[in-house]
């Protein structure tokens, strides 16, 4: 046996002996191809390597190879109902590579080699490296793989993208460095290739001093610029030969990011892939990572140096920053040996270094800016005119999707160009086209990771009678909304005869008044839990209602394309504002401002001072702004300051405008058909909104970029939301709860028997009442 096992292995190495006889480098790779697949074809999986054997049910089996830095194994993969398996042709590092599919927890397609065939795998949240990176030999593998995997963690893992994980960065649930590493995964970096090793700036630019001080800007490197750019002279020199260049111009002849470059900083603890690509020999000892200043210094004047840096910067290993092997990397002029790597002088140590560029990378300078940086490598300054302006321009090599690969007939060729593109360094998915937003909080004034529901209510009360009364009402809400999946129906009321449209509270709490397609007004008394009230306008529906400052007066909506006021003091009808051209609506009010949205496609901007309104006497309006829409428009908020509006349309659109200049900032084609309901957040940043289409969209006020889409499968019609926590009413008639950071329901309650209609939530978000297509309110608690 051990004979033919040893022929066998002759004939294999006799047969790539030929191969690399073969004159052209295009000949040599097909027959190494040809031997290979052969190979494979005559082995399979061997299922005696299953953990549970009989016991697991085999999915689908198919060739692949393990990606690690410059070598891919080849082998077969398994998958079963239990476990992901990776048998080796060659049995390195392993025999059998296993995986527990409830393990998992993330997995990216790669593009690998320039095509859509890799796969990679975490079984953690924030690691740097996969558990494991596969390369298939086809698309449809790789993709059969994915969508099996995916479907069983389903219900384990939310599968996040670049804008759920920039909103939970936004809002300060996860720090700069794992912001920056979920967007190297989503862009196709893995610390398993080389060729597209994760990319992480330069943050700090004092490294000199005896002490750094990172309170003060000067201390930090301009992120809104590339390292190319940070020196005017050298960018001087640059941009002349690239106005001198043809077609195709680039003002940067090197990468930011390259296997060489990645390997320039990690030779200390992988000196064998160093050797590797530099064909058994190290550097120049001068040309090594000697120096942390004098690596920074030549990135700012080095003729081809405009490399940025690798996550290990600012991670807690300090290995490679030491020669623990006692490596000979040779003499520098002068005869100093190459050893560890010089420190800046305010770094005491290695972990010292490590910690402070911690530290900088998540200081306040680089929270407020580190967007830009992303717009250069991630977002809409990586590519076209908004790169040139910025000085981002790489060779035309560096792109996806400039180099047409397939149409490359000669093999000798097509190998060159693609050596040349996967040594020279690779730009990143693009994953932004729009300007990134800016964070709004460095860190969570929420409790992300411990619920409040782990808080008692005697500790919750002590903490808060420390703090002023707004804080007190701040922590009330959070405590709240932090017990929301608690919600208990306290009591129901069928008063309307068809669907209830709008739902407004007095201030002081004591009536409720609700408006309905059967075009009435009610009136219900909360202490007595009876209605008082029931008033008809016209014979057409009511769309919406609001209570004026003072309990005195309610206003309107109607589909008859009037504004009613109704005294409460008086019980009667005291006045109508005829000012739309189709049905209204909706109604908002603020700061003595009264907004109406038509299906006119308008919205208009009323001054009505509430003194007035209130008297016995017929009112003027007067009209201040009016905001023409491309389309009918069924929704209107206002942000709390009253600086913005927002409205939403029959077709989809949602509109941010500037209320002083009555100018639109933005215009986003958010949902297939209409917008439900759309409302600002609490610190007026974001947008969300529900649409016929069922999605949940979240929008950035300041970009108008659209950050957050979730596909709830149905519609919600109405919703309140603190932020990052959404309480919507769907069409079976339960209320949602969401949890917008981890792109999930949280808990589903049960309520109406047919769709919630309109919802409201008190100040202290513990008291809701929502309406129904099924003609009741029900009054909520949350409890604690």
């Amino acid at each position: 046996m051990q004979n033919i096992h040893t022929l066998f292995c002759l004939k294999i190495h006799c047969q790539l002996q030929r191969a690399s006889c073969l004159d052209k480098l295009g000949d040599q790779t097909a027959m190494i191809t040809a031997i290979l697949q052969s190979r494979l074809a005559r082995t399979s999986f061997d299922k005696n390597r299953f953990v549970l054997k009989f016991l697991e049910i085999s999915s689908m089996e198919c060739e692949a190879e393990m990606v690690t830095p410059l070598v891919t194994n080849p082998g077969h993969v398994c998958i079963t109902d239990k476990y992901l398996y990776f048998q080796p042709l060659n049995g390195y590092p392993k025999s059998v590579v296993t995986i527990n599919l409830s393990d998992i927890r993330r997995i990216y397609k790669r593009r690998h080699m320039l095509m859509p065939v890799g796969l990679e795998v975490f079984c953690t949240e924030d690691d740097l490296c996969s558990d494991i990176y596969l390369k298939f030999y086809n698309a449809i593998d790789r993709d059969g793989l994915y969508y099996y995997i995916a479907a069983y963690i389903e219900n384990h893992v939310t599968e996040q993208t670049a804008d759920s994980y920039m909103l939970q960065w936004q809002m300060g649930h996860i720090s700069n460095y794992q912001y920056l590493l979920h967007l190297n995964n989503l862009a196709d970096r893995s610390c398993n290739d080389l060729s597209q090793y994760p990319v992480f700036p330069w943050v700090i630019a004092d490294y000199t001093s005896s002490e750094l001080d990172l309170s003060i800007p000067e201390s930090y490197r301009d992120l809104s610029k590339p390292i190319g750019a940070l020196k005017m002279e050298r960018l001087e020199r640059l941009l002349k030969r690239y106005n001198e260049m043809p077609e195709p111009k680039f003002i940067y002849g090197s990468h930011y990011s390259s296997p060489g470059y990645v390997l320039f900083y990690l030779v200390r603890v992988a000196p064998e892939y160093m050797l590797c690509i530099q064909n058994g020999k190290f550097d120049h000892a001068d040309r090594m990572f000697n120096s942390i200043s004098e690596t920074w210094r030549n990135c700012l004047e080095g003729v081809t140096d405009f490399k940025e840096l690798i996550p290990e910067f600012y991670g807690d290993d300090c290995g490679f920053l030491l020669n623990t092997m006692h490596l000979d990397l040779g003499k520098r002029q002068g005869g100093k040996l190459v050893n560890d790597v010089d420190l800046p002088p305010w770094a005491s140590d290695p972990k010292d270094f490590l910690k402070k560029n911690r530290q900088a990378l998540e200081s306040q300078y680089v929270s407020d800016n580190l967007h830009k940086w992303i717009n250069l490598i991630f977002g809409c300054k990586q590519r076209g005119s908004e790169a040139v302006a910025a000085h981002n321009v790489f060779h035309p090599v560096t792109y996806e999707g400039e180099v047409d690969l397939n149409s490359i007939e000669d093999p000798d060729q097509k190998i060159a160009v693609l050596t040349q593109i996967l040594e020279f360094g690779q730009t990143p998915k693009q994953l932004f086209t729009k300007p990134h937003p800016k964070r709004i909080f460095t860190n969570s004034k929420c409790v992300s990771r411990s619920s409040s529901k782990n808080l008692s209510f005697a500790e919750s009360t002590a903490s808060f009678s420390e703090e002023s009364f707004e804080d007190l009402t701040e922590e009330s809400k959070f405590l709240a909304w932090g017990n929301i999946t608690k919600l208990q129906t306290e009591s129901s009321h069928k008063i309307h005869k068809e669907s209830v449209t709008g739902i407004a509270v007095s201030t002081d709490g004591s009536s409720v008044f609700t408006t309905s397609q059967d075009s009435t007004l009610k009136m219900f008394s909360l202490s007595e839990k009876s209605l008082q009230r029931s008033i008809s306008f016209s014979n057409m529906a009511l769309s919406s209602c609001v209570v004026l400052p003072g309990d005195t007066t309610v206003i309107c909506s109607s589909w008859d394309n009037n504004v009613y006021f109704y005294s409460v003091a008086f019980g009667r009808r005291q006045d109508t504002l005829m000012g739309h051209d189709d049905a209204v609506s909706k109604i908002h009010w603020c700061n003595n401002r009264l907004y109406t949205a038509s299906w006119d496609s308008t919205v208009k901007v009323w001054n009505c001072v509430p003194d007035n309104v209130c008297a016995t006497k017929r009112n003027d309006f007067e009209l201040l702004a009016e905001l023409e829409n491309d389309a009918g428009v069924n929704t209107v908020n206002v942000s709390s300051d009253g600086s913005f509006l927002l409205s939403g349309t029959k077709e989809g659109t949602l509109s941010i405008w500037d209320i002083e200049t009555a100018t639109v900032l933005h215009q986003v084609p958010s949902h297939i058909g209409t917008v439900y309901d759309a409302s600002f957040s609490p610190d007026s940043r974001h947008v969300l909104s529900t649409g016929k289409d069922g999605c949940l969209k979240v929008i950035d006020v300041q970009t108008g970029m659209l950050i957050s889409s979730l596909d709830s499968g149905e519609v919600q019609r109405c919703f309140c939301w603190n932020g990052h926590t959404v309480l919507s009413g769907n069409g079976s008639g339960e209320l949602l709860v969401w949890d917008l950071l981890g792109g999930r329901v949280k808990e589903r309650v049960p309520g109406h028997s047919d769709a919630v209609t309109c919802i409201w939530m008190n100040e202290s978000c513990n008291t809701i009442i929502t309406g129904g297509t099924d003609r009741q309110i029900l009054f909520w608690k949350v409890h604690y």
